[in-house]
């Protein structure tokens, strides 16, 4: 199981999470990925954690200001970037591009995605893994594989369906070893995290706890 601890906006410190993180990878033995505020790549990533961008931009080298360059991204330091997370939706086309900027970049890509339908829709572009997170269970107390298992399920078997070699991951709610438990018996291969690490007074005890099941 990948886990994938998005750090938002929120006003944690990205290198002591990343620290966290870091220490609990290399003691469980679990992938842990961060992913910071693009100013904070480059020193997430020199905690040797690995690193991820929240998103990069559908261009590559021109006259793109306010952008996100996939390029200047893998050259922070990042290994791969989410893409429309339903906090930063994306139209298709421009899913697309942002998918073939980041390969151009050696960057792995995650689409994120609301539903099974639009899971379908977006694996159908190549990425390497999809997520799919419910908008309302985003952020809650309760996880997607408890509240809605039949929605990860048909995630697995719409992307299945599309390409078999496309990861499926869920997000939304995710914070205990319950819930990677259960979102691995559905058959995900990862999970997107937020607020259960990014808050929490002790990140580290929170990740420990998380992947307590898989040690």
């Amino acid at each position: 199981m990948f886990v994938l601890v998005n750090l938002k906006a929120y006003p944690c410190d990205p290198v002591a999470v990343a620290r966290a993180a870091h220490d609990v990878a290399e003691e469980s033995g679990v992938r842990i990925a961060i992913a910071p505020q693009a100013a904070d790549i480059a020193a997430v990533a020199d905690t040797g954690v690995e690193t991820w961008a929240q998103h990069v931009s559908p261009n590559g080298y021109g006259s793109h200001t306010g952008s996100t360059l996939a390029e200047r991204a893998a050259a922070a330091g990042a290994e791969g970037t989410l893409l429309n997370h339903s906090e930063n939706r994306m139209k298709l086309a421009d899913i697309d591009a942002s998918v073939e900027a980041a390969e151009r970049a050696g960057l792995e890509t995650c689409v994120c995605a609301n539903n099974p339908e639009q899971i379908g829709a977006v694996a159908a572009l190549g990425p390497d893994s999809v997520a799919v997170e419910p908008p309302e269970l985003i952020g809650g107390d309760v996880s997607v594989a408890s509240a809605d298992p039949d929605i990860v399920t048909d995630a697995v078997a719409a992307a299945e369906a599309v390409d078999d070699a496309v990861d499926v991951y869920c997000g939304a709610g995710i914070s205990t070893g319950d819930d990677l438990t259960a979102a691995d018996d559905l058959g995900a291969s990862g999970v997107l995290l937020a607020s259960g690490v990014a808050k929490a007074d002790d990140p580290k005890a929170a990740l420990e706890d998380l992947v307590a099941p898989l040690r």
